[in-house]
């Protein structure tokens, strides 16, 4: 009997989604299958989703290996507000909550488990690992494990021993950035049993990409921000000093900036950490590591002041704008000197195959500097294909002009081809123009057919034709073997089935120069459009839930959920329900607060003002009906019912409010008042009342609370 009725109906229960993403239901029944899968997904296309489904169907717990303590705080957060079983063990803990947890996943209380690679393969976890009902090992951040990606760590690589010691246990491994050769080490390192390899599009059509020239960065940067007030963003920068000055500069200019880097103490990055994610704290000047730990959703633009080392970090970076879905915009800097001082650093401190990451720089310095759509080139690093451009980048907006390339891309394939795959970029173009060099004559070169066939081109000119097609993915780059180009089923079209190639020609480097400069005025001089009122608002009442309740404003609904709450307008528990991203439980806890604030916003065009609601409930309630009847004839849930007696109770209405809560409820939390610091959080009393009195009765114990004070 399949699962996968069951996997949906887990989708909509706990994160209110109706239907899977592209590859998530095939990813997921590989795992239902018990198969080994590699599967690669950008930030934000749904990765977690592949694991925590099957982790939430089959008996048993997914063991899930995850790099940093905050990424796994902020995960487990995340279950354990969408009504999930889910924990972690890593250094944070103190020895009694560590065995707790442990005695949890030994009885298989816990849905997941997050756990760090140290710990998994530590002496002290592998009798426990043994004898627990693990029913899936998720392996996050995969490209760790290999040397050839972008973030190495050693300790992943003593995770092999996985595949021999669980045999009949799934492996799913799991990454957003890896290349080629990333993807094949990954596959050896784990041991896979032929895995199914799954890579999902890599395309983020939400994020605009543009780059600029690096010339007076910090009023660009001032203007950028200026545009997008009230929204999250980071600033990457390359060092730790430049952090600093950028944001003192930022602050000077009237934006609240922090910064953030490993020379701070821990405190201090915490603190940082603590107020960006819960929207105290709108910008945050950082070193790369910064956003790696988070997995905040509303984080609607990413700068990069410097140019980063590779293409994967960049890609990596810019995804943490946008992984709610709704649109968010990235900006790249660059400069020549750029490209100098990452050199310079690479050489001091990266001996190690010194010439591969050079050769990455070099990918990406080929990247800022493209005339073609930008969206094209990443998606053809990561060996997808595209034909279209994208529209929302800066080259596409402002288009270079184009020529008939097919005739000169044969010359460069054909070339390539007779070559046996086995010349670097700068040979290829030599025997194009009939070079008498010495190396090509030993080659033997100069008798294919193609040798000289481009001599009429100069050799910049070849570079820049090249170079295209390398971003377009009609060529790629061999680094394991010398960094020679080969072909791809793309160039196999242009030579064999005449696939045209339209090619920026070489004249128009200089016209787009001067054709940014005029686009840089004109987005000058004309601000962005600000989202509508009502989406502010929801905003704000997300902002005074979340330090209600000690959680991050985007664990209780994202922004792409709250920009379709502000379209559709919701009025009842039906029509939220069908909202995406609103699962059972995050109605029961939120969906009262928010359509109240859809109907007060309505006022009376609606038909239903917000004392209109309320009445309803009072006139029910005087009349003798349970909160449970109220919520049946009205149909909405109980939750929402005990929010309206609440408030109603707080106006001074005439309810017995100890009908609703005991007089031994009440005055526990009254006591808990006097160990906590206001505002007073409902998580925290919750917490601090060892979970003994519901949040819902919190809520009424804090209306008594209120009332008695005179503060309602």
């Amino acid at each position: 009997m399949t699962q996968m009725p069951a996997a949906l109906d887990a989708l909509k229960k706990y994160f209110g989604y109706d239907a899977f993403r592209p590859l998530q239901a095939e990813i997921i029944q590989a795992v239902f299958d018990k198969k080994d899968a590699l599967v690669l997904m950008p930030t934000g296309g749904g990765k977690s989703i592949c694991y925590q489904i099957p982790a939430l169907v089959l008996p048993g717990t997914a063991v899930v290996v995850s790099p940093l303590i905050s990424l796994m705080k902020d995960q487990v957060e995340a279950l354990r507000a969408a009504g999930a079983r889910a924990a972690f063990l890593n250094s944070s803990l103190g020895e009694a909550d560590q065995r707790a947890v442990e005695d949890d996943f030994f009885n298989g209380a816990l849905d997941l488990l997050y756990v760090s690679p140290e710990k998994l393969v530590s002496q002290t976890f592998q009798p426990l690992l043994q004898k627990a009902p693990v029913n899936l090992f998720a392996i996050d951040e995969a490209h760790c494990i290999s040397s050839w990606g972008h973030d190495f760590r050693p300790e992943y690589t003593r995770m092999k021993f996985l595949r021999t010691a669980f045999k009949n246990i799934p492996i799913i491994a799991l990454t957003a950035t890896a290349d080629r050769l990333t993807r094949k080490d990954i596959v050896s390192q784990l041991n896979l049993a032929a895995p199914e390899i799954f890579i999902a599009s890599f395309d983020r059509p939400n994020l605009s990409l543009e780059v600029r020239p690096g010339q007076k960065r910090r009023e660009q940067i001032i203007r950028f921000i200026g545009k997008r007030p009230n929204q999250p963003g980071i600033i990457y920068c390359m060092s730790r000093k430049g952090t600093e000055t950028l944001a003192e500069k930022l602050n000077e200019a009237g934006i609240q900036a922090g910064h953030y880097h490993a020379g701070l103490s821990p405190e201090e990055r915490d603190r940082v950490q603590e107020d960006f994610i819960n929207d105290n704290l709108m910008v945050v000047c950082a070193t790369v590591a910064f956003g790696m730990g988070i997995d905040k959703s509303n984080v609607r633009w990413v700068i990069h002041y410097n140019l980063p080392k590779n293409i994967e970090s960049y890609y990596q970076e810019i995804g943490r704008a946008g992984r709610d879905g709704a649109q968010a915009d990235t900006l790249l800097f660059y400069s020549y000197s750029d490209v100098s001082l990452m050199e310079d650093i690479l050489r001091q401190n990266d001996s190690d195959q010194l010439d591969i990451k050079l050769a990455k720089l070099d990918r990406m310095r080929q990247f800022a500097e493209a005339v073609g759509c930008r969206r094209r080139i990443l998606l053809s690093y990561f060996s997808e294909e595209s034909t279209e451009d994208c529209g929302n980048c800066d080259i596409c907006r402002n288009p270079p002009q184009t020529i008939d390339g097919t005739e000169i891309a044969q010359k460069a394939l054909s070339a390539i081809y007779r070559m046996r795959q086995k010349a670097g970029l700068n040979m290829v173009i030599d025997v194009l123009r009939g070079s008498g060099k010495k190396e090509v004559f030993e080659k033997g070169y100069q008798h294919i057919k193609t040798y000289g066939a481009g001599r009429d081109i100069p050799y910049l000119e070849w570079q820049h034709y090249l170079l295209q097609l390398l971003n377009y993915g009609f060529i790629e780059i061999a680094h394991e073997e010398h960094h020679n180009l080969r072909l791809t089923p793309a160039s196999k079209r242009v030579l064999f089935e005449g696939e045209q190639v339209p090619l920026v020609r070489f004249a128009t480097l200089k016209e787009r120069q001067a054709a940014e400069k005029a686009a840089a005025k004109a987005a000058k001089a004309s601000p962005q459009g600000v989202r509508d009122e009502l989406f502010e608002k929801l905003r704000q009442l997300r902002k005074q839930l979340a330090q209600e309740r000690g959680v991050p404003p985007y664990l209780i609904f994202n922004d792409k959920t709250l920009e379709e709450m502000a379209a559709v307008k919701p009025m009842t528990d039906a029509d939220m329900v069908r909202v995406s991203g609103v699962g059972e439980r995050k109605l029961y806890l939120y969906g009262s607060y928010f359509i109240d604030a859809i109907i007060e916003h309505l006022g009376p065009s609606s038909g239903r003002g917000q004392a209109s609601t309320y009445q309803v409930t009072f006139d029910m309630y005087q009349r003798g009906l349970s909160v449970g009847e109220i919520a049946a004839k009205r149909k909405l849930n109980e939750g929402t019912i005990f929010s309206h007696l609440a408030v109603l109770f707080e106006k001074g209405q005439d309810i017995n409010l100890f009908d609703l809560v005991s007089a031994a409820e009440v005055e526990q939390v009254a006591q808990s008042l006097r160990y906590l610091q206001e505002p007073y959080k409902l998580k925290d009393i919750f917490e601090y009342l060892n979970e003994a009195v519901p949040y819902h009765k919190i809520r009424l114990a804090l209306a008594y609370q209120k009332r008695k004070a005179g503060t309602p």
